[in-house]
């Protein structure tokens, strides 16, 4: 079985997105030290002039808080900042935009008290907008695990009954590939290949990659983008293959 695992984004990209649907089952990190400046609360949207930035502001507390535990800033009005982004200034005429725009908006009329829950809840709309259904769970869910970094992963993994873990090329740096050896799980990686498509308001300018997921789903559609993301794609290698020049 091959698991796949990540951190929760917050209106996530692609790459995420193909990671879960190369996979049996999705491991959703949310029980590792959040990132400040990263991009477990924020991402890209394109509009007509270039990427907009939506970030959910969050409460800072101590540096060492998990992303299960961290709270959004809800005295900031960022839900309605970030609804009127995506439904006037962004996607309003996107070809699939009415297809998509209860459910993507529908969001925003809830009021989150975690950014996992939220994170959580936008990937889930990506997923099930293009049909994937890997199963996703919980890292905080399945236990406690005393191990750190590959050995941390390595006991996820081995806990879910994976075989193999599929992981981001740009993780190349960090994974040891011998701690999972030890249990018994070979790693591949990922090697992402971002598409491109027309994005319905960047006529005759430059493409925007690394927009979340949802730019693909509302421009090309549930079935057309899931095509182009999964021919697009290089299939998975094992880790002692050749590097890509793509670190999706």
């Amino acid at each position: 079985m091959r698991v796949a695992m990540h951190q929760p984004h917050y209106l996530p990209w692609l790459g995420l997105i193909d990671k879960a649907d190369q996979s049996d089952l999705f491991v959703v990190l949310d029980h590792v030290q959040y990132e400040r400046r990263g991009w477990q609360n924020r991402n890209y949207v394109a509009a007509k002039s270039g990427p907009v930035l939506l970030t959910v502001p969050v409460i800072q507390r101590n540096r060492g808080e998990r992303i299960k535990d961290k709270t959004i800033d809800n005295s900031r009005p960022w839900r309605e900042k970030h609804r009127r982004t995506l439904a006037e200034h962004c996607y309003r005429q996107a070809p699939f935009w009415e297809e998509f725009r209860t459910r993507i908006l529908r969001v925003y009329d809830q009021e989150w008290e975690h950014l996992s829950d939220l994170a959580l809840a936008t990937m889930r709309i990506a997923l099930e907008g293009f049909g994937i259904r890997t199963p996703v769970v919980l890292a905080s869910e399945l236990g406690e695990f005393p191990g750190q970094k590959s050995e941390l992963l390595a006991q996820l993994a081995a806990k879910v009954g994976a075989t193999t873990m599929l992981s981001g090329e740009g993780a190349r740096d960090y994974i040891d590939t011998d701690v999972f050896r030890r249990y018994g799980i070979a790693v591949e990686w990922q090697r992402f290949r971002h598409p491109e498509y027309q994005q319905h308001n960047r006529a005759g300018e430059d493409f925007l990659p690394r927009m979340a997921a949802l730019d693909l789903l509302v421009n090309a559609g549930p079935a057309a983008g899931l095509d182009l993301l999964r021919s697009t794609r290089a299939q998975p290698v094992p880790a002692d293959g050749p590097a890509s020049t793509d670190t999706g």
